[in-house]
C-alpha cells in the first residue's frame, strides 16, 4: 500500500524509515550517506527531513504487513521562477521487498501527486551503472547527461558518476 506520510510521524514509522535507510546504505545504495550508518543517525535525518512541512515536500511510503518497505520524496524547486519544477529524491526499497514492483508503484504515485500539486517538470539523478539508471529509463525518464565523480559510494572512498534525468508531466 502506498500512502502519503504527513507529520507528525509516529515513532514506529521513524524507526521503520531509519531501518529502511540503513538497509539501503548497507546494500551499497547511493543515497547520500556513508557506511556505517546507525539507526539513530538515520532516525535523526528522517526526523529533521519530515519536520519541514512548509517546504511543500511530499513523502510517500510503501507498506506491507511488516511495516514500511519503501519511500520516495518530492522537493519543490526553491526558486521563484521555477514553480512548475520539483526534484525527486531517495527512492528506496528495502532488500526484503525488492522485485515486487514497489519502486514502480512509488514513482507512479509520486508523479500523480506531483501533477496534482501543479508540477510539470521533475528531475532526479542516479548512480551511473546502478539498477536505478535503467529503472528510470524504463519509466520514461529522459537522460540529460552524466557527471563524473559526483559523489562517493557508501564506503566513503570510491567516487561514482551520476546520471541526471528529467521527466515532463502532461497536464491533467
Amino acid at each position: 500500500m502506498i500512502e502519503r506520510l504527513k507529520p507528525p510521524v509516529s515513532e514506529a514509522d521513524l524507526r521503520s524509515l531509519a531501518a529502511l535507510l540503513v538497509d539501503a546504505v548497507e546494500s551499497g545504495a547511493a543515497v547520500s550517506f556513508l557506511a556505517p550508518l546507525t539507526p539513530g543517525e538515520a532516525a535523526t535525518w528522517w526526523r529533521r527531513s519530515l519536520s519541514a512541512p512548509a517546504s511543500g515536500a511530499i513523502f510517500l511510503v510503501a507498506r506491507d504487513t511488516g511495516g514500511i518497505v519503501g519511500a520516495v520524496q518530492l522537493h519543490p524547486a526553491w526558486a521563484p521562477n521555477q514553480p512548475h519544477r520539483a526534484d525527486i529524491a531517495k527512492l528506496i526499497v528495502h532488500r526484503r521487498a525488492r522485485r515486487r514492483g514497489i519502486g514502480t508503484q512509488l514513482m507512479q504515485a509520486l508523479e500523480n501527486e506531483a501533477r496534482a500539486a501543479g508540477f510539470r517538470l521533475l528531475t532526479l539523478d542516479s548512480k551511473r551503472g546502478d539498477a536505478g539508471e535503467n529503472f528510470y529509463r524504463r519509466l520514461g525518464w529522459t537522460t540529460v547527461g552524466t557527471i563524473p565523480r559526483y559523489a562517493l559510494d557508501p564506503d566513503g572512498v570510491t567516487p561514482h558518476a551520476t546520471v541526471v534525468f528529467y521527466k515532463e508531466l502532461p497536464a491533467g
